[in-house]
């Protein structure tokens, strides 16, 4: 029987740089142009130089009847003019009142005694998630609550309301307990 030749399969040697290379020389190269466009940013812009002020003793500062001086009075004043607020602002006046408003922070809220139907808005949000937030917290507080969707303006809002109750008792309550938990309510009244 006749021997059969083992062939040798050999394999080519890439004749590339490993990849590291590769991304070594990219890194490189990423660093150099963030470098420049960096040195470059960091050169001060040119400055607009004033033009420099005319000797007297040129012969157009000897004109007389100053009618050459006119066209560049003008021209300066026109340049100087460019924003009117300067001439606006001294017509306006402020007047502040001398004694303090009567409205202090500590206050604490007196009790609803009219009676009616009362809506408490505990918040309102842009967003959903927000609304949603602001209502497991009173959930926590053990207070029941739900979430309405509005558009203002053609925005969405979406507020946190309370109720509706129509027994004070309950209200002053819910009230006091939101008070005690840091938690600012506006109430609204919706009928009697």
């Amino acid at each position: 029987m006749a021997k059969r030749k083992k062939r040798r399969v050999r394999r080519s040697k890439k004749s590339g740089y490993p990849p590291f290379v590769w991304m070594l020389f990219g890194l490189a190269i990423g660093l150099s142009v963030a470098v420049a466009v960096y040195v470059k940013d960091r050169e001060p812009a040119m400055v607009a130089q004033a033009p420099s002020p005319r000797p007297a003793s040129l012969p157009e500062s000897f004109d007389d009847n100053r009618e050459g001086t006119k066209t560049v009075e003008a021209e300066e004043s026109t340049r100087d003019r460019r924003f009117t607020f300067y001439d606006i602002l001294p017509n306006f006046e402020v007047v502040t009142p001398d004694e303090e408003p009567d409205i202090a922070a500590n206050v604490t809220p007196k009790a609803i005694e009219e009676p009616g139907v009362y809506v408490l808005q505990a918040g309102s949000f842009s967003t959903n998630n927000d609304a949603d937030r602001r209502r497991a917290e009173l959930a926590l507080h053990g207070i029941e609550s739900h979430i309405q969707r509005v558009k203002v303006n053609d925005r969405d809002y979406h507020r946190v309301y309370i109720g509706p109750t129509d027994d004070l008792d309950e209200l002053n309550m819910l009230r006091s307990r939101l008070r005690a938990a840091k938690i600012d309510v506006f109430r609204i009244r919706l009928s009697d």
